[in-house]
């Protein structure tokens, strides 16, 4: 997802830049522990390493089990796969249908690129009709394919066309940039599979880091001994 506004930026980033800072100086307290071979700042160390290792290992656990739900329909003649919202687990369900949640991700949707640069990308509809796009352009960007509005552009759908299914969200599409399908299930659940997709690879990497870490706990336990048996020999 392009996100060009500061504030979509910042609660996208701000857990890892949290995580980050609480790992940094947790390591300068072990650090100082170590060079002064001082057992309570190792012991506030260890206690503070453990705490981070059980709440990664919780929320890699979480990631896991919410982003195990959801996936694409395949559609006869699309190159990409359509998103059901009610397909993904009820985490994601309660805070994407939460209108103070969504109304800052449709702010941010709306100022990103996902659909001003359709237009930019598929020149022609030939070009459109084969495109695979993103779940968040599939979902965002233009109305379901159960509508049956006929294709223009890659931006434009002829809406004199009465509607072939009943679904709300054939109702709340419009051709403005402003609009779209920014309102409709559709792209919540486009939305919901891209924060899967990102989840997913956190989670991968949240394994990795918890099995990092807990090397260094290992390695701090051992310098706590050391220092324990200098401060005794003393």
């Amino acid at each position: 997802m392009s996100i060009h506004h500061d504030s979509c930026k910042r609660s996208l980033t701000l857990p890892v830049i949290v995580l980050g800072a609480v790992i940094f100086v947790v390591s300068i307290i072990g650090f100082f522990g170590a060079l002064k071979n001082n057992s309570i700042l190792l012991w506030i160390y260890l206690i503070l390493l453990c705490i981070i290792l059980l709440a990664i290992l919780v929320f890699t656990v979480l990631a896991f089990i919410v982003t195990n739900n959801g996936s694409g329909h395949t559609v006869a003649g699309l190159r990409y796969k359509e998103y059901q919202l009610q397909d993904y687990h009820s985490w994601f369900l309660k805070r994407l249908n939460n209108s103070h949640n969504w109304e800052h991700l449709k702010s941010c949707l709306v100022k990103s690129d996902d659909c001003n640069d359709l237009s930019r990308k598929y020149k022609t509809l030939k070009q459109f009709k084969s495109a695979k796009l993103s779940p968040i352009e599939a979902g965002c960007c233009r109305p379901p394919s159960e509508c049956g509005y006929p294709v223009v552009n890659s931006s434009f759908y002829d809406l004199s066309f009465h509607p072939i299914s009943s679904i709300k969200d054939c109702k709340l599409y419009k051709n403005s940039k402003n609009i779209k399908c920014y309102n409709c299930d559709s792209c919540k659940a486009g939305v919901a599979q891209y924060m899967k997709t990102e989840w997913r690879v956190v989670a991968i990497f949240n394994v990795v880091l918890f099995v990092v870490l807990s090397g260094v706990y290992f390695v701090g336990c051992c310098a706590r001994r050391n220092a324990a048996k200098n401060r005794s020999k003393t």
